[in-house]
């Protein structure tokens, strides 16, 4: 007959496995070993099995706690699961500034006047680069050309007199505007045989922001969606004369029109780590005849003709065409991919930085000129920013993707309710640029309309509260249009920054140094006031701060903690000033009405401290 083993199933290290092998060697097997010693043969085994099982012991724990969200610590399982509740991480955006150009071209008579000679004027093709001259420079590109001899309303070239000689002017400064990103477009390049069933294919590359355009070999456009089954998909076309006779008029605001269409030629992306994108293609063939194309209403629901019954197949929610396809996969094809790579933080760069245009993309329309003179005109090309680029971010952080996986599973990709648009400004795509604190309310909180204010904010070069720029805030409304309910109507704003200081006085123990101990309590306010921690309309509470300092090693008593509002653009401040004695009340400070938030701009000198005397 068996005999009965006693096994225990909740040690789990490996003190606790060995304590087990021991007891269990001396229950069952009393007179075959007795010989425990540290030293001993049978030790060797005991320990040995116990490794094994501690070892088996942390994978498995690992494994269970990678599965999860809120514990997972693995980026590649984090951007699983992100994918798996319809969250895209991002793991860098890009930046966007305004870049000015300028060429210098000679005069020349026409009618009696002196005019600019556009013979010369230079052309500036697509895809341009400019950097800044720092040691290590930070690169834009322009994705669109610049014609210096096409002047219209929605692309106009400023004009004015750069030299006048004997009374005349002998040369003229054009200057035209166009929108840049942080970042460089990459291209590579797949090649598809026999259609099979959902290719993919990986591009690896440090910083990838995202896809800019995929063309087949016959010159057909494929169209990026978030899901394979969505075949609705938004498109823009130039605001032109050709492309729209009756927008025209307006193109110098809406420089685009925003269509939609129904695409076959789809594919989703999606992270598998920090430095791979993959792409994924339907599985359609597209010489299938039977394959739908055309939206048919006897797909959907019961009671139609022929009783037709679809309530178990997979729609777009805005689309109720069904296929059975998701798209159609490439054929006897090359794809030529374009991507975008840069950004980040770091791309935020100051105003008047970026200077050095990349001249071997850049060249004349007309030939037949006088060499002297071109070469004159050529070496006067230049550029610059007026304005600081903005959008600009590092990417998710591991605790940002499980926050913003959580709350986009909430969302569902419609937005019902004010947290619901909250959540999509966050997670707007990173191409577009990246918005770091955003709230929503209503402009009267008793009011029945669907109005909603949307107040922004974003972060400079040095990873600094700034305003939002116009392209910015244009590109998030027209993101949250997709998923807005109907009727909702949205209003993008800027929250006001209020820049403050803190004076602080101690009163340290004996035996302590007392700029050790300043330190200390200047390092507890700079991680209290991290941006990272702080939202629009958050108050500041003044007892958890003397608390804080209470707590710090050699801090005796806290006599005083002041804060003061610090003005002044010339400075590097918000130019907003607020009244920090008015708005403290029962140990808060409130901020204002219009939405604000607190900003230590800058931590190691507006965050100052004393030891005082008892």
């Amino acid at each position: 007959m068996a005999i009965k083993r006693n096994i225990n199933y909740i040690n789990k290290d490996f003190s606790e496995y060995r304590a087990q092998l021991i007891n269990y060697s001396k229950s069952y097997f009393p007179s075959t070993y007795t010989d425990f010693t540290e030293t001993s043969p049978g030790m060797m085994f005991i320990e040995q099995a116990a490794y094994v099982g501690d070892v088996l012991s942390f994978y498995l724990d690992n494994q269970i706690q990678e599965n999860y969200v809120q514990y997972a610590r693995q980026n590649n399982n984090l951007f699983e699961m992100a994918y798996m509740f319809g969250y895209k991480p991002t793991v860098t955006s890009l930046a966007t500034t305004d870049i000015d150009f300028y060429q210098i071209v000679p005069s020349k008579i026409s009618a009696s006047q002196h005019v600019p000679d556009y013979d010369y004027a230079l052309y500036v093709n697509a895809n341009t680069s400019i950097s800044t001259r720092a040691g290590n420079p930070t690169t834009f590109t322009i994705e669109d050309p610049l014609d210096f001899s096409v002047s219209s309303s929605g692309n106009p070239t400023t004009v004015s007199i750069a030299q006048i000689t004997s009374g005349n002017p002998s040369q003229y400064l054009l200057k035209k505007t166009i929108k840049g990103f942080s970042g460089i477009i990459n291209s590579t390049q797949f090649t598809f045989g026999a259609p099979t069933e959902f290719p993919t294919v990986e591009i690896s590359a440090a910083n990838i922001a995202g896809i800019v355009d995929i063309t087949d070999s016959d010159g057909n456009v494929w169209y990026e969606v978030d899901y394979l089954g969505q075949d609705l998909v938004y498109d823009g076309i130039k605001n032109t004369n050709i492309n729209d006779p009756n927008n025209y008029i307006s193109g110098n605001d809406t420089p685009y029109i925003l269509q939609t269409k129904l695409v076959q030629n789809r594919f989703a992306t999606r992270l598998l780590n920090e430095t791979t994108l993959q792409l994924q293609f339907g599985a359609g063939n597209p010489n299938d005849t039977t394959e739908e194309i055309i939206p048919n209403p006897l797909n959907v629901g019961l009671g139609l003709p022929f009783q037709q019954n679809k309530l178990m197949a997979a729609y777009s929610p805005t689309n109720f065409i069904f296929t059975n396809t998701y798209g159609v996969a490439p054929t006897n094809t090359t794809l030529t991919v374009r991507y975008y790579t840069g950004g980040g933080v770091k791309s935020n760069i100051l105003a008047n930085t970026l200077t050095n245009p990349n001249t071997n993309t850049i060249q004349f329309i007309k030939g037949g000129l006088n060499a002297t003179l071109a070469t004159t005109v050529f070496n006067s090309i230049a550029a610059n920013n007026p304005i600081a680029a903005s959008g600009g971010s590092d990417g998710d952080t591991i605790q940002e993707i499980r926050n913003n996986i959580i709350s986009n599973f909430g969302s569902q990709q419609r937005n019902v309710t004010a947290d619901d648009y909250l959540v999509r400004t966050l997670s707007m795509p990173a191409k577009y640029g990246t918005i770091s604190k955003a709230l929503t309310q209503k402009p009267n909180a008793e009011s029945a309309n669907t109005t909603l204010d949307i107040y922004v904010l974003s972060k400079d070069v040095n990873n600094r509260l700034s305003t939002a720029s116009n392209p910015l805030k244009g590109n998030l409304k027209t993101y949250l249009n997709q998923s807005r309910m109907i009727g909702d109507t949205l209003s993008i704003k800027d929250a006001f920054i209020i820049n403050i200081g803190i004076n602080f006085e101690i009163i340290t123990l004996p035996n302590y140094n007392n700029n050790q101990v300043i330190e200390r309590c200047i390092i507890a306010f700079q991680n209290y006031f991290n941006l990272d921690r702080w939202q629009i309309n958050q108050p500041i509470l003044l007892n958890p701060l003397s608390v804080l300092l209470d707590e710090i090693e050699g801090v005796q008593t806290v006599k005083k903690v002041k804060f003061s509002n610090l003005v002044g653009e010339s400075k590097g401040y918000s130019k907003y000033a607020y009244d920090i004695e008015g708005a403290t009340q029962n140990g808060t400070i409130f901020p204002s009405l219009d939405p604000s938030i607190f900003e230590v701009k800058y931590p190691n000198t507006d965050i100052k401290g004393q030891v005082v005397a008892i």
